[in-house]
């Protein structure tokens, strides 16, 4: 599996370019296909970051993430 900085990953917060990637706990996935993160956006979450800390706040838990291909890994 191809590894990411988190500038690469930056990249892919579907603004900058089409993919819409979110990093949790050392894994990208790509949330592009999901309406819920149209135009990089998913509430008060940004796409192209690391939301592992982020995740406490949301109303769901991180099994929501298996729904998504990983497609990376972050490289810190």
């Amino acid at each position: 599996m191809e590894s990411y900085t988190p500038s690469q990953l930056a990249l892919r917060n579907g603004q900058d370019r089409d993919e819409i990637w979110v990093a949790y706990k050392g894994k990208i996935y790509d949330v592009t296909g999901s309406r819920l993160w149209r135009d990089g956006k998913h509430y008060e979450h940004w796409a192209g970051q690391d939301l592992t800390e982020e995740i406490g706040d949301a109303p769901h838990t991180e099994v929501v993430f298996e729904r998504f291909e990983c497609v990376g890994i972050l490289k810190l």
